[in-house]
């Protein structure tokens, strides 16, 4: 074998074992570590979309629940002692499959529906909800998205009712939401334009806003004035705010709003999270 044959890269090793070779150099935090995949990157030993796919799997572990629930306010709640057709009219305009249900008198999540257990009931046969109720899942809305993840495959469960401090109801959260920001959106049939909207207002003041969401979108919902000449998504505006691609965590004021960065992978923004500052008053009297 001759010396260039030697240095020749064996072609027939997987990008696994390429991989592996890589991470041979014990990166001490997930930075090093995103420092070693993105030079895996430009030696194509992994492909761009699957290191996006690989930062955002690690940027979940610091994401929480509060970040991807439903707000409380956005939720399709069943009162306990509703009727089949009513249900079955819910379920109908509504296109979900799973629905928490709720004591109205002491406004309690008692279980959970699933719309086709519905079905059984078609001939007539006497409807008393409390026979299908499903337990319900809860968890508090500061648990890290990989643990409520590994929760949800360990129970079975694809849906969870959010509490706050308080143990009060703040939300729910569901596999798909989860997994979305692994995978990106996820959508089918009965999606809608409203369901997979891009702004969600949460009850502490806070929003949580989607950067793909359009300029005109984001002006009417706020009545702001950001021009859309020369971007078209409100993450071009704060793109270019910052300067270069923000990492999770990092925050800027535009005006009167303050973004913080939730989600990002190596090539976009993908999540923001966003609170309207008021301007302070002037103390004293004006002489």
């Amino acid at each position: 074998m001759t010396m260039e044959e030697d240095k020749t890269p064996d072609k027939s090793r997987s990008w696994l074992e390429r991989l592996s070779s890589l991470v041979a150099r014990e990166p001490q935090d997930k930075e090093q570590l995103m420092d070693v995949l993105r030079e895996a990157e430009d030696r194509s030993i992994v492909s761009s979309e699957m290191l996006g796919m690989i930062e955002r799997i690690l940027q979940v572990s610091e994401m929480q629940v509060r970040e991807v629930m439903v707000p409380k306010s956005q939720m399709v709640m069943i009162p306990k002692n509703s009727r089949w057709e009513e249900l079955l009219a819910l379920v109908i305009e509504s296109g979900h499959s799973r629905f928490p249900v709720i004591d109205p008198l002491n406004k309690n999540i008692v279980g959970i529906l699933l719309a086709k257990d519905l079905l059984k009931y078609r001939d007539g046969v006497q409807f008393n909800i409390a026979d299908i109720l499903r337990p319900a899942m809860f968890t508090p809305q500061s648990k890290r998205l990989d643990i409520l993840l590994s929760e949800f495959r360990s129970s079975r469960n694809h849906i969870a009712i959010v509490l706050d401090e308080y143990a009060h109801i703040a939300g729910l959260v569901t596999t798909e939401d989860v997994l979305e920001q692994i995978v990106g959106e996820i959508e089918d049939e009965y999606d809608t334009e409203e369901e997979n909207g891009h702004i969600k207002k949460l009850d502490d003041g806070f929003y949580i806003v989607k950067a793909s969401t359009p300029i005109e979108e984001f002006n009417d919902y706020f009545k702001a004035h950001f021009s859309n000449e020369e971007f078209d998504t409100i993450g071009g505006i704060v793109l270019k705010q910052f300067g270069h691609l923000p990492k999770r965590g990092e925050t800027i004021k535009i005006d009167q709003y303050r973004f913080k960065v939730l989600h990002s992978d190596n090539r976009r923004v993908y999540l923001l999270e966003m609170k309207i500052i008021r301007a302070k008053k002037r103390e004293g009297k004006e002489k």
